[in-house]
C-alpha cells in the first residue's frame, strides 16, 4: 500500500509540474502551495516517523491528513485573503500552525538537524525579539502574526526560493533524471575517461571531468561524490594515488559542480529569482570563475601526478573513442536546445527546460532507450529528488520570512556597512566566513538563500554589483562542502576510498586552496566576471589562470621538477600577485613564476633540489 500510495504521489508531483509549465502556472501562493503540500506527503510517506515501530506509521498518515487538510484550506480560502487582510481567523492559525510544525518535522527528518534548528532560532527570535537586547532587538510579534506571514503570504514558507523550487528546479530536476536514466551519466563518464584517461594521473583528471559535467545537473556535492566517486577514487587507488588524496581530489572536483554553467545546480535559477537578474546574465558571469575553479583543480591533480609518477589508464581500459563521442553528440543536443531557447529564443527558464526534455525524450525513443515503464520511474524517481532542495527552501523562507519581518537583514547589512567603511577586504572575509559556516552544515542552495538576504544587500551597498555581491556569497556556500573540519563531500569521499574523513577532509582544503580566492579575484577585478571591454576582460583571464597554475605548483610543490621550500614561496608569491587585479602585480607576478622558471633550468641542480625536499 506505500509503495502505491507513493507512486501515486511522486507521479502526482511531476504531472503537476509538467502540466503548470505547458499550460501555464497558477498564482504564485497557490502554485507554491500545491508543490509544498505534495513535497510534504511524499517525504512522509518515504520517511516515517520510526522505521522499526509500525504501529506509530498512524502518526504519519494524520500528518498527510493535516497537510492535505492545510493545501485544501489554502486554495478555498486564498480568494479571500485579499479582502480581510490583517483580519486573521482561528482557521488561518490552526492550519498554518500545522503546517509549519510539519515543515518544520519533515526538514528534520530529510534535510536534518543544522537547518531545522537554524529555523527554530529564527522563529523564536520572532517571537522574542523584545528580549534581545540592544541594537539587534525588536517588539517581537504574536503567534498569529507569524502564522499567517509564513502560511498566506509569499513572504515565508512560500517566498522566492520555493518559488524556484516549485518551477525551474523541478523541472530542471525532471529533464536532469531524464538525461541519467537515458545513459548520459555514463556517457559522461566514458567522455571524460576518453579525454584524461591516458594523461598521467589519467583516473584523478576523470573525476575533474566527469564530476564537472554530472555536477552541473544534480547541483549536490554529496550526491555528485556518490554518482562519479565509485568510479574514480577505485580507479585514482589503482595508478597509486593514496586513500586520503583519492577521496580528496574527487570531493574538490564534486563541489565544483554547483557553479559550472549553463545549470549550476539550482544555484542559478534561485539567483534570478532573487535578483530580478536574468538566467542567461548569471551564466555567462559565472563562465571564468568556473573554468578557474577547474583549472585550479585540474593542475593540481596533473603536478601531484608528475611529482608521484602517477602513470594513466591504458590503452586497453578506456572506452572506445568514436562511440563515446558519437553519443556525447547526442547527448549534447538537448544542452544546446536549452542554452539556444535561452539565448536566442529567449524564452522562459521554464519553457527551456520543457523544450530540452522534449528534445531528450524524441531522442530516446529514436534510440528505442525509452519506454511507458521507464517513463513512469523516471517520473517518480524525479519527484524523489525534489525532496531535498524543497524542503530545504521552504524551512529556509521560515528564515528568511523572520529576517525580513524582524528587519534583522537591515540590521546586520548596516553592521557590515560600518566595517566596510573602513575595510571592504575584512568585510568580505567576514561574509566568506559566514556563508561557509552556514554552508557546512546545509546544502549549498538554502544557505545562499539565508545568507543572501543577510549580507548581499550590504555588500551592494558597499558599491559592488548585484551580480558580484550574490555570486561571491553563493561560491562560498558552495564551497562548504570541502571546507574541513565539516566538509560533508569529503567525508562521503573518505568513505568510499577507505580513508581517514579528517584527514581526506584536510586535503581537500589544501587542494582547494586556489578556488577559495576566485571569489575575491572577481570582486576586485569585475572582468572575471565578463564586466569591461573585450581586452580588459582576456588580459584579466589570462594572468588569473596563470596565477592559480602558479598555485597549484607551490600547492603540490612540483613545476617541470620538484620544488624546494623556497621555490614554493615564490610560486605562491606569484600566485597571489597574478591574481590581483593589477597591472603593476601582474608584472610582478609574472617575473616572480619567470624568476622560479630560470632557477629551475639554469641555477639548480636536480640532486640539489631533491636534497632539499628530503630535508623539508
Amino acid at each position: 500500500m506505500i509503495r502505491k500510495l507513493t507512486l501515486i504521489v511522486s507521479l502526482a508531483i511531476s504531472i503537476f509540474t509538467l502540466y503548470t509549465a505547458i499550460f501555464g502556472l497558477l498564482t504564485p501562493v497557490l502554485q507554491r502551495g500545491i508543490h509544498v503540500g505534495l513535497i510534504l506527503v511524499l517525504g512522509l510517506l518515504i520517511f516515517p516517523v520510526k522505521k522499526e515501530a509500525k504501529a506509530l506509521r498512524i502518526l504519519d498518515f494524520l500528518a498527510i491528513l493535516f497537510v492535505i487538510s492545510s493545501i485544501i484550506y489554502l486554495y478555498f480560502s486564498y480568494g479571500t485573503l485579499m479582502h480581510r487582510i490583517g483580519y486573521e481567523n482561528i482557521w488561518d492559525n490552526l492550519f498554518g500552525g500545522l503546517f509549519i510544525l510539519l515543515l518544520l518535522e519533515m526538514c528534520r527528518r530529510i534535510v536534518g538537524l543544522p537547518l531545522t534548528i537554524i529555523a527554530g532560532i529564527f522563529l523564536l527570535y520572532g517571537f522574542y525579539g523584545n528580549l534581545v537586547p540592544g541594537f539587534f532587538g525588536h517588539e517581537g510579534y504574536d503567534l498569529s502574526r507569524m502564522i499567517t506571514t509564513m502560511f498566506l503570504t509569499t513572504e515565508g514558507i512560500f517566498g522566492s526560493a520555493v518559488g524556484a523550487a516549485a518551477t525551474f528546479v523541478a523541472m530542471f530536476i525532471i529533464f536532469g533524471t531524464f538525461l541519467e536514466k537515458s545513459g548520459a551519466s555514463q556517457v559522461f563518464i566514458d567522455l571524460a575517461t576518453v579525454v584524461g584517461g591516458k594523461k598521467r594521473g589519467g583516473p584523478a583528471k576523470i573525476a575533474v571531468f566527469a564530476s564537472a559535467l554530472t555536477g552541473s545537473v544534480n547541483g549536490s556535492p554529496v550526491a555528485n561524490v556518490t554518482t562519479t566517486g565509485v568510479f574514480t577514487i577505485p580507479l585514482m587507488q589503482k595508478v597509486g594515488y593514496k586513500k586520503n588524496v583519492a577521496g580528496a581530489v574527487e570531493a574538490v572536483a564534486s563541489t565544483g559542480g554547483s557553479i559550472l554553467p549553463p545549470i549550476m545546480g539550482a544555484g542559478a535559477f534561485v539567483m534570478a529569482e532573487l535578483t530580478g537578474l536574468t538566467y542567461t546574465s548569471i551564466v555567462v558571469a559565472a563562465i571564468i570563475p568556473a573554468i578557474l575553479y577547474f583549472a585550479s583543480i585540474y593542475f593540481v591533480v596533473d603536478f601531484e601526478a608528475a611529482k608521484k609518477n602517477l602513470r594513466g589508464l591504458k590503452e586497453e581500459d578506456l572506452p572506445n573513442f568514436k562511440g563515446t563521442l558519437k553519443k556525447s553528440f547526442i547527448f549534447a543536443i538537448p544542452l544546446l536546445v536549452l542554452i539556444i531557447s535561452i539565448a536566442v529564443l529567449q524564452v522562459s527558464i521554464t519553457r527551456a527546460a520543457l523544450y530540452s526534455m522534449l528534445a531528450i525524450i524524441i531522442l530516446s525513443l529514436v534510440r528505442r532507450k525509452l519506454n511507458f515503464k521507464l517513463f513512469i520511474e523516471i517520473l517518480e524517481t524525479s519527484a524523489k529528488r525534489m525532496l531535498l532542495v524543497s524542503v530545504a527552501c521552504a524551512t529556509a523562507g521560515l528564515v528568511v520570512g523572520v529576517i525580513t519581518l524582524s528587519g534583522l537583514g537591515l540590521k546586520l547589512a548596516g553592521t557590515l556597512m560600518t566595517v566596510g567603511q573602513d575595510s571592504l577586504l575584512l568585510t568580505l572575509v567576514l561574509t566568506a566566513v559566514g556563508a561557509i559556516i552556514i554552508g557546512m552544515g546545509l546544502p549549498p542552495t538554502p544557505s545562499y538563500i539565508i545568507f543572501s538576504v543577510l549580507t548581499a544587500p550590504a555588500l551592494i551597498e558597499l558599491g559592488i554589483s548585484v551580480m558580484a555581491a550574490h555570486l561571491f556569497v553563493f561560491y562560498f556556500t558552495c564551497l562548504a562542502p570541502v571546507t574541513p573540519p565539516v566538509a560533508l563531500a569529503a567525508y562521503t569521499a573518505a568513505g568510499i576510498s577507505d580513508g581517514k574523513p579528517i584527514n581526506t577532509a584536510f586535503n581537500a582544503g589544501y587542494f582547494a586552496l586556489p578556488a577559495f580566492l576566485v571569489p575575491f579575484m572577481f570582486i576586485y577585478g569585475p572582468e572575471l566576471l565578463m564586466d569591461g571591454s573585450t581586452t580588459n576582460i582576456l588580459i584579466s583571464f589570462s594572468t588569473a589562470v596563470i596565477g592559480v597554475i602558479a598555485f597549484a605548483g607551490g600547492i603540490i610543490g612540483w613545476f617541470t621538477k620538484p620544488l624546494s621550500w623556497y621555490l614554493r614561496v615564490l610560486m605562491f608569491g606569484a600566485g597571489f600577485a597574478l591574481i590581483i587585479p593589477s597591472t603593476i602585480s601582474a608584472v610582478i607576478g609574472i617575473a616572480l613564476l619567470a624568476s622560479v622558471v630560470i632557477l629551475i633550468k639554469y641555477v639548480i641542480k636536480e640532486k640539489a633540489t631533491e636534497e632539499h625536499i628530503m630535508n623539508a
